[in-house]
């Protein structure tokens, strides 16, 4: 089924005529909505390009499977798009009820089409419009956000986070979807780093910030003595000496012997294992500490960049633009389990897929590492982390291989 592209000042939107929308769509603002304003064809938050491409079409006819092993709920909902993860992809599927204009979203599993359900997104089609507008527009400091342009610290990720979250309730009768609250609480934590470079590195973190995240005695700060020669990036060595690291986070732990300066990856095979296989300057990589599963983090002393070094692969993957966006990474993930925390589990109670993908979304926008990585057929371990954990709540729920 085709469907119409209406440009309106400027703006292209989807706009679909009667005649497609029957038999389909029987809800009346629905109908009224689609041929009328439409739907953007471009969002941060969600895509309806299969919607241009493809028609309206429903579950069943999506399937490719046995239509009596699908839900009788689920059967006749109509596919309009998808929610974007980072990168622009595709996560999971976004559906209009025509009966009732409700939309909702779902995973295909096409091996067990009778475990799918339905998660809410939004009342009608208008809220989600507004819900992801409002979300584009604190990603770009834009419309209603414009106010927040060279504002940065916990200040503003909490204003930012009240007033998006104040648009959302709004919106949806005080009850909006998990989606968009967790939305609220993580989307602004971007806001909490500088970008201005008067550190040198990508992000300016607030003085304290982890001191107050991870408390003042798991910060780990470094001396000059602990600096190999080859360290020879000041931005570097200036925020390990005045910042530092926390000495445990989530997936990560620094791995030091204060006995002796910072190894290089060359010194540290010297000593656990001379006849491994390493990367080009080894002996300019300094290894700060581990990852899970045979992975170490390494500084480039002269370029500041970190990376993920594999040992079971032998192979150097990119893993943060430099220290800055390293510790943001860690403070984003002990907020995000923070917040979980003060909610009472409410953002990893059967969401916790749509969590990671957000909180992804977040680490993308502050460094972009992970996207270019993808971009270039290589691995990305925060990315990685991330997806298998999210992918291990779907198949504790639904068997997806």
């Amino acid at each position: 089924m085709s469907t119409t592209i209406t440009t309106h000042a400027g703006d292209t939107a989807i706009i679909l005529t009667d005649t497609e929308l029957d038999p389909y769509v029987t809800h009346a603002s629905s109908r009224r909505w689609l041929t009328g304003v439409g739907l953007p064809r471009d969002s941060g938050v969600l895509s309806f390009a299969e919607l241009s491409r493809e028609g309206l079409r429903t579950v069943a006819d999506s399937t490719c499977g046995p239509v009596d092993r699908l839900a009788a709920e689920l059967r006749d909902q109509l596919v309009i798009g998808g929610l974007l993860g980072p990168g622009a992809l595709e996560t999971e599927s976004v559906l209009l009820d025509g009966a009732t204009g409700e939309i909702s979203t779902t995973h295909f599993l096409y091996d067990r089409p009778d475990l799918m359900d339905r998660r809410p997104l939004a009342p009608c089609l208008r809220t989600l419009v507004r819900f992801a507008e409002a979300t584009d527009e604190l990603a770009g400091l834009r419309g209603q956000f414009a106010s927040y342009v060279g504002r940065y610290g916990p200040k503003a990720v909490a204003e930012a986070s009240r007033h998006l979250l104040a648009v959302f309730e709004d919106g949806a009768d005080g009850e909006p979807a998990p989606f968009w609250k967790m939305a609220a609480l993580i989307r602004p934590l971007a806001l909490v780093a500088g970008r201005a470079g008067e550190s040198g590195l990508a992000l300016d973190l607030p003085r304290r910030l982890l001191d107050q995240e991870f408390g003042a005695r798991r910060m780990v700060r470094f001396e000059e003595v602990d600096f190999p020669s080859t360290l020879t990036h000041e931005p570097t060595r200036r925020f390990l000496r005045e910042v530092g690291l926390p000495e445990d986070g989530y997936l990560f732990s620094l791995d030091l012997d204060t006995d002796v300066p910072l190894p290089t990856l060359a010194e540290y095979y010297a000593d656990v294992d001379p006849s491994a296989e390493l990367p080009y300057r080894a002996d300019h990589l300094i290894r700060l500490g581990l990852l899970v599963e045979d992975n170490s983090l390494v500084v480039d002393g002269a370029t500041g960049a970190v990376l993920n070094w594999s040992e079971p692969e032998a192979r150097l993957f990119p893993l943060n633009t430099d220290v800055s966006t390293l510790a943001f990474t860690l403070w984003l993930l002990h907020r995000e389990q923070a917040i979980d925390e003060e909610s009472g589990h409410e953002l990893t109670t059967d969401t916790y897929d749509q969590l990671a993908m957000t909180m992804l979304q977040v680490l993308s926008t502050v460094d972009p590492t992970g996207v270019a990585a993808a971009g270039r057929d290589g691995r990305h371990y925060w990315t990685e982390a991330f997806r298998d954990v999210a992918s291990g709540v779907l198949e504790s729920v639904g068997g997806v291989r």
